[in-house]
């Protein structure tokens, strides 16, 4: 398991801090359309 620590793993864990702080305040219509778009360029894949 790699160490906590490393500049790439504390990076990656301040940026999805950031873009979960952003989401939160989005509107129901721009919730739907970040997930249209993310679902579009295969972001999301439900199965």
């Amino acid at each position: 398991m790699a160490h906590f620590g490393q500049p790439d793993d504390f990076r990656r864990d301040e940026l999805i801090r950031i873009i979960e702080h952003s989401v939160e305040k989005l509107t129901l219509q721009e919730l739907e359309a970040l997930y249209y778009d993310m679902t579009t360029k295969s972001f999301i894949n439900e199965e």
